[in-house]
């Protein structure tokens, strides 16, 4: 159940340092490596400015006002067609299993159809399979291969959601 002391917004420069905390702690929870993820983007540190260029965008969850989550969307990088990536999603424990996603999602999704952007595409691990079940359950389908070039080597999962 969605409580009204979480709160959905845009991205302000003041989130970038909580947002990378939230990002690399919740990478280094799921015992993911820290190379080939998010964990060493140069963008986890200036979330911000990342996602100030023309049809990005990138919402944080915010619970008594703290950064406890976010997820955004941009073109997917190196591919022709009009796919957007939804990218650095992430929840700390407070955040999870109270329909937060499905609403985060929906927003980027909302957004990236506002773009035009035709389809939607992210890479996930096997073991987070909390995200996993969640992308399903909001339309995303499995891919055999990789889209575009993420530079996330060490994402093996790979989704695809026509908006």
């Amino acid at each position: 159940m969605i409580h009204e002391d979480f709160i959905i917004r845009e991205i302000k420069p003041t989130d970038n340092l909580d947002l990378s905390k939230v990002i690399r702690t919740v990478i280094l929870e799921m015992g993911a490596p820290k190379i080939g993820t998010a964990y060493e983007d140069k963008a986890t540190d200036l979330m911000f400015e990342t996602y100030q260029k023309e049809n990005v965008a990138y919402f944080v969850v915010e619970h008594k006002n703290k950064v406890i989550g976010g997820a955004g969307i941009a073109k997917l990088d190196n591919c022709e067609d009009n796919i957007c990536e939804l990218q650095k999603m992430y929840f700390l424990p407070i955040a999870r299993g109270k329909g937060l996603g499905t609403r985060l999602i929906s927003k980027c999704l909302e957004k990236a159809k506002d773009f035009g952007f035709e389809s939607c595409y992210l890479e996930t691990m096997p073991y987070m399979e909390a995200a996993r079940k969640l992308y399903k359950k909001n339309g995303f389908l499995n891919l055999d291969k990789p889209m575009g070039n993420t530079g996330h080597y060490s994402c093996n999962v790979w989704m695809l959601k026509k908006i």
